[in-house]
């Protein structure tokens, strides 16, 4: 019996539907590189920020309390690329998308998985580039929580990354440092993909960057606006303590547990240091605070050499109410429990009568409307 012709393919499924000449895998290459690199540095940077908040029990007492700008750099750089990889993803599914459309689209089981490994691998950048853009921007639209997603959609897009690097090694290798053969139209299109990357992080790294901050026009955060010239995430409003309790006093619980009124807190020996405070969302800011070291709050509680926190904020709830603060941490002279910033008596929104400030810590753990320090 005669084999029916095929019928005639249409569309983007036609012979020569995309003529542009960029469609190739030398421009391919070079942006993965440029991407590639990106998202390395957005996942593990990203690491670093979720094992500052999250670390597993074997590595909470070895987390280091320095460099004291350790955490402003890792989210700041943890932002700026993951912005920076914006453009670069949509220049380099432009240049790749038109494999789309490849005739037939399944040649086997292999090739059935490669493509569903890409399927998975640009699923989640996009999910994870989307989901961490509106996270700089405060706002979650969706029912599942932020951070636990962020965190394994990295792994899954790295992964994904990993597996499609090594499966598309030969054709890497053979474009790596091949010459472009006088295709004027890659230079012009490469040139306007890094100026875009250059325009959005010139004008959203300020927010991390102190010497970008007059070019700081998209960034959606302004580190210098808000109360005391210092941004606020979580107002005391929101966390239901913008009325401090009349009687409030700081209970000190150990071995020798003490309570302490807030004017016999300004009676012990104050303390200024100069810390930045940084948030996930990649604003960072840095300010004078002045208040008692937390170490000599807990000598005096009796607690022994090497002993962490846990430190409780008088907000009613929230994922933040109770924070527990490692050994190096607790130890470190320039860890305060902070009563002034900027020469001024703490705002409400910054966590009056008192509040935690410790070098190279996230934002969120930097309690405030301290109520307790417990020694563990």
């Amino acid at each position: 019996m005669p084999r029916l012709p095929a019928p005639p393919r249409v569309g983007p499924f036609r012979e020569g539907a995309f003529r542009s000449p960029l469609h190739e895998p030398r421009t391919a290459v070079v942006l993965g590189r440029w991407l590639g690199a990106a998202l390395l540095t957005c996942f593990l940077t990203g690491l670093c920020s979720h094992l500052l908040q999250d670390p597993p029990s074997w590595l909470a007492g070895r987390l280091p309390s320095r460099p004291v700008h350790g955490y402003q750099v890792t989210q700041g750089l943890h932002v700026i690329s993951g912005i920076a990889a914006i453009p670069l993803v949509g220049a380099k599914l432009w240049t790749v998308y038109p494999r789309l459309f490849e005739w037939p689209p399944v040649r086997g089981v292999l090739h059935a998985l490669e493509r569903l490994g890409i399927a998975v691998l640009v699923a989640a950048t996009l999910l994870e580039l989307f989901t961490g853009l509106l996270n700089t921007l405060q706002w979650y639209p969706w029912p599942f929580p932020f951070r636990q997603t962020h965190f394994w959609l990295g792994w899954l897009a790295t992964g994904g990354l990993l597996v499609h690097v090594a499966v598309k090694a030969p054709l890497i290798v053979r474009h790596w440092w091949r010459v472009a053969p006088g295709l004027a139209q890659r230079r012009a299109f490469l040139g306007a993909v890094a100026s875009a990357v250059g325009v959005v992080t010139l004008t959203t790294a300020g927010q991390s960057v102190p010497w970008l901050r007059p070019l700081d026009l998209l960034a959606p955060r302004r580190p210098d606006l808000g109360p005391q010239h210092l941004p606020v995430n979580r107002t005391a409003e929101q966390a239901g303590t913008g009325t401090v309790p009349p009687g409030w006093q700081l209970l000190v619980d150990g071995p020798r547990p003490y309570r302490l009124t807030l004017d016999q807190l300004r009676e012990l020996p104050q303390h200024e240091v100069e810390l930045p405070i940084a948030c996930v969302e990649g604003w960072s800011a840095t300010a004078r605070w002045s208040g008692v070291r937390v170490s000599d709050l807990l000598a005096r509680a009796g607690a022994p050499p090497g002993a962490a926190v846990r430190v409780t904020s008088l907000e009613a709830d929230g994922p933040y109410r109770v924070m527990e603060m490692p050994a190096p941490y607790a130890a470190d002279p320039l860890t305060l429990l902070a009563l002034r910033v900027n020469g001024e008596v703490l705002d409400a929104d910054h966590g009056f009568p008192a509040r935690i400030i410790a070098p190279n810590r996230p934002g969120v753990l930097q309690t405030k409307w301290v109520a307790r320090l417990e020694v563990l």
